[in-house]
């Protein structure tokens, strides 16, 4: 055979084999997508879910469809989407809970951070520490007061253990040295919360905005470093405790293996929601920030914040439930 006919036909075997890919990212998708969330009906993380998937669907042609899939702290989500067929048909809403499991869990049967790819990312949910109206303190100072004269006393909910809510209190209590009893839910806090039966959280605000706007609950400060457009009467903690930030966040990932195109077809779409002021918008009423993130810079982010949130759970000894 001819050197000239080899290297032609080596051409053709290699555009032929990459048909499927170029196919895929040219009519992708053809059929309803599954975005897995790992946390139940009504959490912040579902809210945001469906939030973004109309966007998805009016965009891109097809269903997307949220399908809430709580249990094992997330972990149930991710290890079906890290294990699921990598043709972009199944995504995770990805979230600061699973970067803190990369720790939290050391056994699982995925690994986060190399079994699902980072397509891009939704948003930034600040937390806001809130109070049951009892506890005498008005501002993060004087609740620092508080809790130093009664250590042991406060019980501090979050969302379960290795939760955003959780190691947010952590880091606070790392950082301040005030000692905080953590009190874990499976369920919904907050009729607790506001009946006193707890009497602190780190709380996601869109899930407990409607409470501190009805005067149920009392906001102290937000964890972001900025204060917030939905609360801008309301502090940081950074203001009383200089350094701290935290903050919980979404995305979208993808098992690995997923073809780049389809990747980038999908990042492309979430970052075009992110800049749309009507969507914007919605973030703003939910007490949200619009993150946008090209892939590698998603995936350099959720590095950053698995370091971050590794150092905590190890100071704060951590364990699974």
């Amino acid at each position: 055979m001819k050197p000239a006919r080899r290297q032609f036909l080596a051409a053709s075997a290699a555009a032929v084999a990459a048909l499927p890919y170029v196919a895929a990212a040219e009519t992708y998708p053809t059929r309803s997508v599954r975005i897995l969330v790992g946390f139940p009906a009504g959490s912040a993380s579902d809210i945001l879910a469906r939030v973004m998937a109309p966007w998805l669907s009016d965009k891109l042609g097809q269903q997307f469809v949220v399908e809430d899939r709580p249990g094992a702290a997330t972990n149930i989500a991710a290890e079906a989407v890290a294990h699921a067929s990598p043709d972009g048909y199944m995504l995770l809403l990805a979230t600061s809970t699973n970067a803190v499991n990369a720790t939290l869990y050391p056994n699982l049967n995925f690994d986060f951070l190399s079994d699902i790819v980072p397509v891009g990312s939704i948003d930034r949910v600040p937390y806001v520490l809130e109070v049951n109206l009892a506890i005498p303190a008005n501002t993060i100072a004087e609740f620092i007061a508080y809790a130093g004269a009664n250590p042991g006393k406060i019980n501090m909910a979050s969302n379960g253990v290795g939760s955003g809510p959780h190691v947010a209190g952590e880091l606070f209590k790392m950082m301040t040295g005030v000692d905080l009893v953590h009190v874990p839910y499976t369920g919904n806090a907050y009729p607790d919360l506001i009946g006193g039966q707890v009497q602190a959280m780190f709380s996601p605000i869109p899930a407990s905005l409607g409470f501190v706007k009805s005067g149920q609950l009392r906001p102290l400060a937000v964890s972001t470093e900025k204060r917030l457009v939905v609360l801008p009467d309301v502090p940081t903690v950074g203001e009383f405790v200089p350094g701290y930030e935290a903050s919980g966040w979404h995305g979208i990932g993808v098992p690995k293996g997923t073809a780049p195109d389809v990747i980038d077809k999908l990042n492309r779409t979430i970052t075009a929601g992110d800049t749309d002021p009507a969507m914007t918008a919605r973030f703003v009423e939910l007490g949200v920030e619009a993150l946008p993130m090209t892939a590698a810079e998603f995936g350099k982010f959720i590095a950053e914040e698995t370091e971050k949130w590794a150092k905590v759970i190890k100071f704060a000894n951590i364990k699974p439930s």
